[in-house]
């Protein structure tokens, strides 16, 4: 019997000369086990999404292992996969992606490192800080903005100059977008065997056992740390912040090190030109290795507050009139709720998704098809994020094919029981690019 990712390779291959534009949207986070707030349901169930509902009728659903063995479930691992990269061949580490994405341009023995601006305290209602024995409340600080964050990194850098001179010799410190930042140490110490945690993968645990370890270089990343908690003390944004209602920044916590990746281009494996929608650094630098541009779409943001329809608008009009062959939409939102263990917003995100982009998008594919013109659409999470521990998990993710050339396997819903039910999994997530392209082999 064929496997089922050959049959659709097969059906692919039969496709690939009409086949002329894609369309890629990332609901991340998006995935999730049944939660009993939902009646055993994941959100994905729960929410009203009729438009999926309708190209899961249309179109094939599977199950894609966007982490590859080795690697934890983080949406830098699992976004190069999805996007058709190898992380065992192509992934230094997080930060890097990232830096990318500012325009940094280290070089090739340098070292990079995410900083997080976060909260720690007694309790997610406060009191908050840093002292010990206290917990990782908030991996974004909560949701701290661009200019709020700039003021804080100032202070941090200028502590460091004073207080960590022996340090910072070879350090640059550059704000990125709201909380996450990026730390370069040219100074040439080496980092190989030190292992740093992501904030948002220890919640509600006490932040001094996930410091990082191995070795003196590890202990340059501690003193680092520890000494940002003075900077942030007592600072007038953190004040103005607990005024308000809001979480403050408690402290720096460095993590997602590597050096600068060497990856071929989208264009050269695949022969497109491809377009990045989103509003996380992360996603941008991928893009950026890749070869993609990324489009700045005004109001797009990491969280449900970020205009779903021009995301849309964005990646639609990109591949109809702004001369790219695919282009990807990715929606934070899903993940960020999640990561705040908030169900209704997670399930208002998705609903916001299929209405504002994943409709729009369907209609886009059909008219391009009447036009005699091809289109595909690939709509999948990087990840599963949980809402019952705000943490990320490796299980294979749903994944919904539609458009030209691709046939219906039965499904009436994207969700992520019916996906599991299927018979097509992609064993390899860095394969289902290339499955979707009607590209069975690349050049790399």
């Amino acid at each position: 019997m064929v496997a089922p990712n050959r049959r659709l390779a097969r059906r692919s291959e039969l496709a690939r000369e009409t086949v002329l534009k894609y369309l890629v949207l990332i609901p991340d986070g998006g995935a999730d086990k049944p939660l009993p707030e939902l009646g055993g349901r994941t959100p994905f169930d729960a929410a009203d999404t009729p438009n999926l509902d309708a190209l899961a009728k249309l179109g094939s659903l599977g199950i894609a292992k966007t982490t590859p063995p080795g690697f934890e479930a983080g949406s830098d691992v699992c976004s190069m996969s999805l996007l058709g990269y190898d992380p065992a061949r192509y992934h230094t580490g997080r930060a890097p992606l990232e830096a990318a994405s500012l325009g940094l341009r280290p070089g090739p023995s340098d070292w990079i490192f995410r900083l997080n601006l976060v909260t720690t305290g007694r309790s997610t209602a406060g009191p908050y800080g840093a002292e010990s024995g206290s917990l990782m409340i908030d991996h974004s600080a909560g949701a701290i903005s661009d200019a709020e964050a700039r003021e804080l990194v100032a202070a941090i850098g200028e502590r460091w100059q004073e207080h960590e001179t022996d340090l910072v010799k070879g350090l640059t410190l550059t704000p990125g977008v709201s909380y996450r930042n990026i730390l370069i140490d040219a100074s040439g110490r080496t980092f190989n065997d030190v292992l740093t945690t992501p904030p948002h993968a220890v919640p509600g645990e006490k932040w001094e056992m996930h410091l990082p370890r191995g070795g003196s270089a590890a202990s340059v990343l501690e003193r680092l740390m520890r000494s940002s908690i003075e900077a942030l003390r007592d600072h007038p944004v953190n004040r103005a912040r607990v005024r308000s209602g809001k979480r403050p920044a408690t402290m720096a916590w460095v993590w997602g090190q590597g050096v600068k990746p060497s990856m071929p281009s989208f264009r050269d494996r695949f022969g497109l030109r491809g377009a990045m929608i989103t509003a996380v650094d992360l996603l941008s630098g991928i893009a950026a290795y890749m070869g993609w541009d990324r489009l700045n779409v005004p109001g797009v943001t990491s969280y449900h507050d970020t205009d779903y329809a021009a995301q849309g608008r964005a990646a639609i009009d990109a591949i109809t009139s702004g001369g790219y062959d695919i282009a990807c939409c990715h929606v934070e939102a899903p993940d960020e709720a999640s990561h705040q263990a908030d169900w209704k917003t997670k399930v208002a995100s998705i609903e916001s998704i299929d209405r504002l982009i994943a409709g729009p998008m369907t209609r886009c594919m059909q008219r391009l098809a009447a036009s005699g013109e091809g289109c595909r659409l690939l709509v999948l999470p990087d990840h599963y994020t949980l809402v019952s521990n705000r943490k990320h998990d490796a299980t294979p993710v749903p994944f919904l094919m539609a458009g030209t050339g691709i046939q219906p396997n039965g499904c009436t819903a994207f969700i992520e029981k019916q996906a599991e039910s299927t018979r097509l999994v992609i064993e390899h997530g860095h394969e289902l690019m290339e499955q979707f392209l009607g590209k069975s082999r690349s050049i790399a």
